[in-house]
């Protein structure tokens, strides 16, 4: 379970962002995130919809504890992200494409060193790994050298790095981004069944055909804002244009006036 009460997060803006800016928008700080409220239940996929910049990403490195926000709170499965930030992590998975691999280091070596650090008991650990390396068909190559992988392949290493201590809460910062159909479609059958594993999911995106395979509930950002929050079947149900993404577009254009 995660909940974001009335969150906000304020960036102060270097010199060279302030230079960057027109007279007529010269300012301090920039608000990322501004008065954000949510909930994402176990045995569901939330998904957060928005153009690039949006603050979906911003969004999740708060849940995630990396980031503190200015004002609000958060909790994830009862910690609170400021004051329990350990406990936070120990419940969390988080795939995001910022996080780096060691490509010295094989995807066997890569994935044992992470359930290490979780504490993960060897049985356990085998059969995660198993069953991770078996969904997303790493085994072919669990000990090449992750530098030589290809970037699908890369990807659903990070995946089983993510998913490896078998967390409650799983989130996934644009998973699918720059790989083709088929690594993509494994990757959303591995998101399907940690919602139908009873996890709490959380998953950004600008693909609108993900956001239809996927969403059971669906928040739709704007500029740090949410013009939308609700089930994804009620919003389909109101919707005014043909498709989702003219939907979307024209919800955007809605907030801009």
């Amino acid at each position: 379970m995660i909940t974001v009460h009335n969150v906000s997060k304020t960036f102060k803006l270097s010199r060279e962002q302030k230079k960057e800016l027109s007279d007529d928008e010269a300012r301090k700080t920039v608000d990322a995130v501004s008065g954000v409220s949510f909930e994402c239940r176990p045995g569901r996929i939330f998904a957060l919809l928005g153009p690039n910049g949006a603050g979906k990403t911003t969004t999740l490195r708060l849940i995630a504890t990396l980031l503190k926000p200015s004002s609000g709170s958060i909790t994830v499965s009862g910690h609170d992200a400021v004051k329990e930030p350990l406990k936070v992590r120990a419940q969390i998975g988080f795939l995001t494409g910022t996080t780096k691999l060691y490509e010295r280091l094989t995807p066997n070596e890569l994935v044992k060193y992470y359930a290490d650090l979780h504490g993960m008991e060897p049985g356990h650990f085998q059969k995660r790994k198993e069953e991770i390396f078996s969904l997303l068909n790493v085994h072919d190559f669990a000990n090449r050298r992750i530098g030589k992988l290809s970037t699908g392949m890369k990807q659903k290493v990070s995946i089983a790095r993510t998913m490896i201590h078998d967390p409650a809460v799983v989130i996934f910062d644009e998973p699918t981004v720059g790989l083709d159909v088929i690594t993509s479609r494994s990757i959303i059958e591995l998101i399907r069944a940690s919602r139908d594993a009873g996890k709490t999911v959380i998953v950004s995106t600008h693909i609108m055909g993900e956001v239809s395979l996927l969403s059971d509930d669906l928040a739709i950002f704007h500029n740090g804002k949410l013009i939308y929050r609700g089930a994804y079947k009620e919003f389909q149900s109101h919707m005014r244009s043909d498709s989702l993404e003219e939907e979307f577009i024209r919800l955007l254009k809605e907030a801009r006036a």
